[in-house]
């Protein structure tokens, strides 16, 4: 059997990069979308390649449908038909009070989050009905039913939308063979806490979490890789919460 082939947005850092990593490791070859660090991209690839799969990264902004065009072209052009997609690409912008968000923040989390999300799906749902087959996995948060406040409510909205695409359009491609799910992180140690500017959110998180820490990029990757194995050929329109306990 070929291997699958899995866009993986967002794939440079965090969970994105997590994602890609143990997808290799399970056997998948992979595209990998980034918008702006190139140097963390090619890092991503070269473990991606170290673990034995072909990859192949693409600069893409998500929000533009030329981008996210050319980066199912070139998925397909350079390792063949698209199988999987992890719509992972994200942005939240600066923690505050949503009285306070700029009109600038809204519009680039509604672009990324939920437009650039829309986009990528439309693409793979066309490419996979042609087959008859594919998964897709949208990362989600636990904010989408915890709201934020005080931190990021445009963010959870954005997130709380990916859950309803994501139970919409299972129901929707079913018949097409596709399945689509969404995994809801809650806390994770990356660096975009660092960009919201609160780098030591996931310490002072932890006494909020039953668990007691932050989760870890490949805790959630280990949920992305199960939701496209064929371990779950019966699991579709479900958001698994991966947010340990919150």
């Amino acid at each position: 059997m070929s291997r699958p082939v899995t866009v993986v947005t967002g794939g440079s850092r965090g969970i994105g990069a997590a994602a890609c990593v143990r997808l290799a490791a399970e056997g998948h070859d992979l595209v990998l979308g980034y918008v702006r660090d190139a140097a963390a991209a090619e890092a991503t690839a070269a473990a991606v390649r170290a673990a034995g799969a072909r990859c192949v990264a693409v600069r893409a902004d998500t929000s533009e449908e030329k981008d996210v065009d050319r980066l199912f072209d070139m998925a397909a052009g350079e390792l063949g038909p698209v199988t999987g997609l992890v719509n992972n690409a994200g942005v939240t912008g600066p923690l505050t009070r949503f009285v306070d968000v700029r009109t600038e923040d809204l519009r680039r989390v509604l672009d990324v989050n939920v437009f650039g999300y829309l986009l990528c799906a439309r693409r793979a749902a066309r490419d996979m009905a042609a087959r008859g087959a594919g998964a897709i996995v949208n990362v989600s948060s636990a904010a989408a039913t915890l709201g934020s406040p005080g931190e990021y409510v445009h963010y959870a909205a954005t997130k709380a939308a990916t859950d309803a695409l994501t139970v919409g359009l299972a129901k929707e491609l079913g018949p097409d063979g596709i399945r689509v799910n969404g995994v809801a992180p809650g806390v994770v140690e990356t660096d975009m806490h660092a960009a919201m500017g609160d780098p030591d959110r996931p310490a002072k998180a932890a006494a909020t979490i039953p668990l007691g820490r932050p989760g870890q990029p490949g805790e959630i990757a280990a949920a992305i890789a199960w939701l496209l194995s064929p371990d779950a050929s019966y699991t579709t329109g479900t958001v698994l919460r991966v947010a340990g306990g919150r």
